[in-house]
């Protein structure tokens, strides 16, 4: 019998955690599933978290490291980080010009919707999460990526381009140094490297069931949010076709451009990090089997995904950047408030700047909707109307940033001549 490939097992996770989900909403199974079932998908989210780091570490480490000269690094770094800050303002311009054709906001009626505690408190707390943030200057996350401390720095996930940061500089001075006096080291971060790897195949072996407790805890928790998933459904389909005009159609064309590689091809690599993004909403959580998929599946060099990989998920938010885009639209409509032609290409600046700073940030994309709200002059109060579906909106968006950072990564190794050609058996495993 022919072995069920990991994306298979992983949507039958899905779609099981679903149907148990809405199962269990209609038979008041609430208490057991917050109390017995969802505590199972943390777990799964926790260990994913808890390799991002040291797999993140010793990876880049060792790509940086097996470089022959510095020039090279730069060369990948320069492409890298001009085609994320190209296929950012792209997602901005798609959700700006979607959001002015459909003019979800338009007949929104603010009066006819009782906005929840957990909406105005959370909404609430984001706003003074960006008060914070703005406070901190338009350079704070430049400074932000240099660490003051590199073992209080590995110990929180958000601090990720810190880690990115020294990693970088350690394999640079090693490629400086003679090799007979790194030889030890990178033997270590060779090892290292391997041994995570390791892991993270272990852990994905617990996916499937990860994913069914996500989900069927997702589907509990906002199971009662009927009312407020239709008021926002036409703002939330104009999100979601953005979404996917970016995945079927901008990357497609991204790839067809730079490579050969075939876009069912690439989806078939890469779709189990596109369930687990769904699943999980996190990039950096998702990150180990980004670089598994793209290294194993698609061909990419671990010189070239151990870098380009890393620094999308921290800086490269298509998704984040295209929502923000049409949600700042969305809540400006909702008032009643006419952008012109210079706030919107405000919009576009603002996003795709705060797609960079947005890594040190918890909750990053509602917070710096709050910043973008705030440069034209929107509002921030608004942020309440469309906290409800933020949650299905963000695993979604999550699916988009994961896709773009794996096309960069693609696209990168190709002209670099470090992408090579996998089997059949390698694509579909």
């Amino acid at each position: 019998m022919k072995k069920l490939a990991l994306h298979w097992k992983i949507i039958i996770g899905m779609v099981l955690g679903v149907v148990y989900g809405l199962i269990a909403n209609k038979l008041g199974w609430v208490d057991f599933t917050n109390s017995w079932i969802k505590p199972w998908g943390v777990i799964f989210v926790n260990l994913l978290k808890l390799i991002a780091v040291p797999l993140v570490f010793a990876s880049l480490i060792k790509g940086v490291a097996s470089l022959s000269d510095i020039s090279k690094l730069s060369r990948i770094g320069g492409k890298t980080i001009a085609i994320y800050l190209v296929s950012t303002v792209i997602s901005v311009t798609i959700g700006l010009f979607l959001v002015n054709i459909v003019n979800p906001g338009a007949d929104f009626d603010r009066e006819s919707i009782q906005l929840s505690e957990n909406s105005q408190s959370g909404a609430d707390k984001k706003i003074a999460a960006a008060g914070n943030v703005k406070e901190a200057g338009p350079l704070q996350f430049v400074v932000d990526i240099v660490p003051t401390n590199i073992f209080s720095a590995s110990s929180n996930n958000s601090n990720m381009l810190q880690v990115i940061f020294f990693a970088i500089l350690f394999g640079i001075s090693m490629v400086m140094l003679p090799s007979e006096k790194t030889v030890y080291v990178k033997g270590f971060f060779d090892g290292v490297n391997d041994i995570i790897l390791q892991i993270v195949g272990l852990i994905m072996l617990a996916a499937p069931y990860g994913v069914f407790a996500l989900l069927g805890g997702l589907v509990v928790d906002f199971g009662a949010s009927s009312t407020l998933f239709i008021a926002l459904g036409k703002y939330s389909l104009t999100v979601i076709a953005g979404l996917l005009l970016m995945v079927v159609v901008v990357y497609p064309l991204i790839l067809k451009m730079f490579t050969k590689v075939k876009y069912l091809d690439f989806f078939k690599a890469i779709s189990p990090a596109q369930m687990l993004a769904f699943s999980t909403s996190s990039s950096a959580a998702t990150l180990p089997v980004t670089m598994e998929r793209c290294e194993d599946h698609l061909g990419v060099s671990e010189e070239v995904s151990s870098f380009v990989l890393p620094l999308g998920a921290t800086i490269n938010m298509d998704g984040t950047s295209l929502y923000q885009a049409v949600a700042a639209v969305f809540i400006a409509q909702a008032f009643g408030i006419e952008l012109d032609l210079g706030q919107q290409l405000t919009i576009v600046l603002t996003a795709t700047l705060a797609s960079i700073g947005a890594a040190a940030v918890p909750g990053a994309g509602m917070v710096m909707l709050v910043i973008v709200l705030g440069a034209i002059n929107v509002p921030v109060e608004g942020l309440a109307l469309i906290f409800g579906v933020d949650r299905i909106l963000d695993m979604m968006r999550t699916v988009v940033n994961v896709t773009g950072d794996a096309t960069v990564a693609t696209v990168v190794a190709s002209t670099e001549g470090e992408l090579r050609q996998v089997t059949e058996e390698e694509l579909m495993s």
